[in-house]
């Protein structure tokens, strides 16, 4: 483990980037300095009371609880920097780290500073990045939800936000739980249940969701692909969007994940509603209408 501070390579920060770093300093004891430094001080006075009042000398166990304990907080300190070290390319020029509450920052850290893997380590300097940019995106139950999560169980949930469609707020459409196009991804009951459990979604497998009242056209997204329904009433329409919902945390979650779209789902979804006829069957947009037959035929 290299002992240099990685903030310190970054050169010329930006205004935001100093602001967070500031931030981050005053609520858990400086990023520039060896994490709550002051708690260690205290840990060694009263290891020193101790000491003198009944005059022991210390012993190799105490050698040896000081050292893990220096070892244990020299690793979290620097998934501290590394966390903080990767928010920072993602700050917005609009970022307002100031608005960002010190005991937001501080329950962050004391979540976020065991985490050594570089995945999750890049997950949460994107959450962090998303405070600072828009301060309240994340609660702090979301937070501390993040911080329960094992690397598999981030996995699953980026998989199954790669099904994830824009119909107002982030939907993943999984109308089948049983159809290979989910189940390639590891996307079935078993591991929806699972994280219906960790409070990222709500699971439905019998009567599924919809959304009502939708207008007579609607335009939804694909990562930035557009299919436009069309409903037959004016006003009030449903539309099916499956099984799944993501909860509260699994809405502010989802655009800080990396998921990336499924090959072929597009065309699965827009196969679905063209069963429904909400969208024209991609070979009907291309047919060339025929000659009208001659009167009399």
């Amino acid at each position: 483990m290299s002992d240099e501070n990685p903030l310190a390579k970054l050169g010329d920060l930006t205004k935001p980037a100093t602001v967070l770093i500031e931030k981050i300093s005053d609520a858990v004891g400086g990023v520039f300095k060896p994490y709550q430094i002051v708690r260690i001080a205290k840990a060694e006075a009263e290891a020193g009371r101790i000491q003198a009042e009944a005059q022991i000398q210390v012993t190799d166990l105490h050698r040896r609880a000081m050292h893990r304990f220096l070892e244990e907080e020299a690793k979290k300190q620097s998934n501290i920097e590394a966390i903080t070290q990767a928010a920072i390319p993602l700050l917005e020029e609009k970022s307002s780290p100031e608005g960002v509450a010190d005991d937001w920052i501080t329950n962050f850290f004391d979540k976020s500073r065991i985490i050594s893997d570089e995945e999750m380590q890049s997950l949460w300097a994107r959450v962090l990045a998303g405070e600072a940019n828009a301060p309240g995106t994340f609660a702090k139950r979301t937070v501390n939800l993040l911080g329960d999560l094992d690397k598999s169980d981030a996995e699953l949930f980026v998989r199954l936000c790669g099904f994830g469609w824009q119909i107002g707020n982030v939907v993943p459409l999984v109308f089948d739980v049983q159809a290979s196009i989910y189940n390639d991804q590891g996307i079935n009951f078993n591991s929806l249940s699972h994280l219906e459990s960790l409070g990222l979604v709500q699971f439905n497998n019998i009567a599924g969701f919809s959304r009502l009242g939708i207008p007579n056209s609607a335009t939804l997204f694909y990562y930035g692909r557009p299919v436009t329904l069309s409903f037959p009433a004016e006003i009030d329409n449903r539309l099916e969007v499956g099984k799944v919902l993501l909860t509260r945390a699994g809405q502010q979650l989802a655009p800080m994940c990396g998921s990336k779209p499924v090959e072929g789902f597009f065309e699965y979804v827009h196969e679905k509603w063209a069963a429904k006829n909400l969208v024209p069957r991609p070979e009907a947009e291309h047919i060339v209408p025929a000659d009208p037959p001659l009167a009399g035929r």
